[in-house]
């Protein structure tokens, strides 16, 4: 599919790490890295992939995985496949 998120399609507003802005993103699995959740460089690419997984293009969607992201992904889980799953898992739970 493809999506294209802009930071302006966001709910929340987030830092823009300009040191680690040209930094390979997440790309897809497996990716053992660290993930920023509050870097606006980071949370963009996961975001898009989440999406994509998923299959959507609506904004109610994104704005959801963003809601989870930000006050139920407990902050032990760190690398950016760990996030990438659990985003996944916890949309296709409530969009059934």
């Amino acid at each position: 599919m493809g999506i294209e998120i802009k930071p302006s399609d966001l709910y929340y507003r987030y830092p823009r790490k300009k040191e680690t802005r040209d930094a390979p993103k997440f790309s897809g699995l497996p990716d053992p890295l660290p993930f920023d959740r509050n870097d606006l460089y980071e949370v963009i690419p996961m975001f898009e992939a989440v999406m994509d997984e998923l299959e959507s293009v609506d904004g109610a969607v994104l704005q959801r995985i963003e809601k989870i992201l930000n006050d139920q992904v407990p902050a032990f889980i760190r690398s950016r496949e760990e996030i990438y799953r659990c985003l996944v898992g916890m949309m296709r739970e409530e969009l059934g």
